[in-house]
């Protein structure tokens, strides 16, 4: 009531005053985008009206066999809300607190909250998407900065987001006479403790050990079928509501890149980076753009016949946080609706932790292949 009231009144006095109401407006430049793109639409109908079609149909293609064959009728879906019912099973049973304690004290001399290791426990154990579910509000909970929140996404992307890339790795590694158990040391365990104490030192300083009396229980109260229920009905509301959607947008925007014709060039200079950093290509390619777990499969088939640098190259870039639509799509959307962290903050710490994560497969491969094999 009070805002007409402000409105009739602002009215009254333009009256008084006698100066002029502007007919129209200024063009603001979205408009004039929005413009250019009327005219650009028009144009293309006019001159060669298959082409919006041919885009739509790239985008499609791109979109369609990620969505219905990966996730709605593949196992990749079910693996995501099965992993959200053992996360959330284990954190009743206590797993989150004991956790806690056992990081305490390697935290506490870094000057870490202890929470940012959580996500990539959870990771390993289950799906990056269900880690990021339960350990967001975790991280709130503890009282974790948004420095040592962005750790914790970083962290989380350095760590295998499937059993079946692991033990699949596992067998292209043996293939090739590689030291399995010093490989998954050094990719996938070690990384948990080095990468917070690099960032914290560095990029994210605003951080803080918390003694475990000032921390709170992490174990619900929730009876043992509610649990199980809820978190499968959780698993399906992530999947269909947080994961499908952001996996869309992604394949959708390379669909375009593809029609365009850009695609084909940028997985050409993509083989070629990956070369050079003694990362298989063909299997490389297939973990940053597809599936790690498909690629280790395809690996294990060759292994025998390749260098074993670029065997244990591969593998410790798979065991990562990719593809790239879980970098750019589903872990932005999960971290901001689940954590203090915006989209754009939580795709930051993503970028940096697969760079991190590049930067340690070459230095792996580099330098300590001589004892791995």
């Amino acid at each position: 009531m009070s805002e007409v009231k402000s409105l009739v009144q602002k009215n009254l006095e333009i009256e008084e005053t006698g100066a002029p109401i502007p007919l129209t407006r200024k063009w603001t430049q979205i408009e004039v985008i929005g413009l250019c793109l009327v005219i650009a639409s028009l144009l293309v109908l006019l001159i060669s009206p298959g082409t919006l079609a041919g885009l739509f149909t790239s985008i499609v293609d791109q979109v369609f066999p990620v969505i219905v064959e990966i996730f709605l009728t593949g196992t990749v879906g079910v693996s995501i809300i099965v992993s959200v019912i053992l996360g959330r099973v284990l954190e009743r049973l206590g797993f989150t607190d004991a956790l806690i304690r056992i990081f305490i004290p390697v935290t506490k001399l870094m000057k870490v909250n202890s929470a940012v290791i959580i996500p990539s426990i959870y990771n390993i154990l289950g799906d990056i998407n269900a880690a990021g579910k339960i350990a967001g509000p975790i991280l709130i909970r503890s009282g974790a900065t948004k420095a040592e929140q962005k750790i914790a996404v970083a962290t989380m992307v350095q760590s295998q987001q499937s059993f079946a890339t692991f033990m699949l790795g596992m067998v292209a590694l043996t293939a090739v006479g590689a030291n399995a158990f010093v490989v998954v040391v050094l990719a996938v365990f070690m990384p948990v403790i080095i990468v917070p104490f690099l960032l914290s030192k560095t990029i994210y300083r605003d951080t803080r050990a918390v003694q475990i009396a000032k921390l709170p229980q992490f174990t619900p109260n929730t009876g043992f079928l509610p649990t199980l229920f809820n978190a499968a009905r959780e698993g399906a509301e992530l999947l269909f509501l947080l994961i499908i959607p952001a996996a869309a947008v992604v394949f959708a925007a390379i669909g375009v890149l593809d029609y365009i014709g850009i695609w084909s060039k940028f997985e050409s200079g993509l083989s070629t980076v990956l070369l050079a950093l003694n990362i298989h290509p063909e299997t490389g390619i297939l973990s940053i753009l597809a599936s790690p777990a498909l690629a280790m499969a395809q690996l294990s088939e060759v292994a025998g016949s390749l260098d074993p640098r670029l065997v244990i190259g591969s593998f410790v870039l798979a065991s990562s946080g990719l593809p790239l639509s879980t970098i750019f799509g589903q872990i932005p959307v999960i971290w901001a609706a689940n954590s203090d962290l915006s989209e754009k903050e939580a795709l930051g710490a993503a970028v940096l932790g697969i760079v991190m994560r590049i930067l340690t497969a070459f230095l792996i491969v580099y330098f300590l292949t001589p004892i791995l094999v």
